[in-house]
């Protein structure tokens, strides 16, 4: 067989290198954006499976919440709130910790 190169060079597969239709597709294009109205499907437990045979019946060792983490992206602008969120979040049990007990008066 010959190889990927030689096949390219062929005059009459040369055009394939020109189209944009057989061009690989950017890593930035390839997962679909979600806004943060859905980002609640990356740690909710109802959008989680755990499988342990794919539909072969080999073992596998993975999640459904992987999968979607390969297909769906949050959106630029949403990641960025998505972040300040979480810091938030955080923020909020530490104060919770923090708290005074009921007997203790605030002066």
């Amino acid at each position: 067989m010959s190889s990927q190169e030689e096949i390219l060079s062929d005059g009459r597969f040369s055009h394939i290198t020109r189209d944009p239709r057989f061009w690989e597709m950017p890593e930035k294009e390839r997962k679909v954006k979600i806004d943060k109205r859905f980002r609640a499907m990356f740690h909710d437990k109802k959008f989680k499976l755990k499988y342990t045979v794919d539909k072969r019946g080999r073992p596998v060792n993975y999640t459904s919440t992987e999968n979607l983490r390969k297909f769906y992206a949050l959106s630029e602008s949403d990641s960025d709130l998505s972040e300040s969120d979480s810091k938030e979040h955080t923020e909020k049990k530490k104060k919770k910790k923090k708290a005074k007990p009921k007997g203790e008066a605030d002066s």
